[in-house]
């Protein structure tokens, strides 16, 4: 069974990446709603206990104010809205992606 905010965000980063290919693999935990993978393939809803270069956790709130450009994701993670574990590297280039 899918989950809307888990569809909207993997459609949200693939419009992002416009058809480019992300180098590495990150992982965006959405607190209470599961996770997106984004890899080499694009975006996609993350199985269970998949492992990724680096993953980051935001609440859903935080994670549509950084779509939607209302929150930087560097911001984001200064101001502790945004955990990462990882690799730092990994998180600044979809960062970069996503703003």
């Amino acid at each position: 069974m899918g989950n809307a905010i888990i569809d909207a965000a993997v459609a949200a980063i693939n419009e992002k990446l416009g058809g480019e290919t992300f180098d590495g693999s990150a992982k965006f935990e959405i607190e209470g709603e599961g996770a997106v993978m984004v890899d080499g393939t694009g975006a996609r809803a993350a199985e269970d206990g998949e492992a990724a270069d680096v993953t980051m956790s935001a609440d859903a709130d935080v994670f549509q104010d950084i779509m939607s450009g209302e929150l930087n994701a560097t911001a984001a993670f200064m101001s502790g809205k945004l955990t990462l574990d990882g690799d730092m590297g990994t998180a600044m280039k979809l960062g970069g992606v996503l703003s």
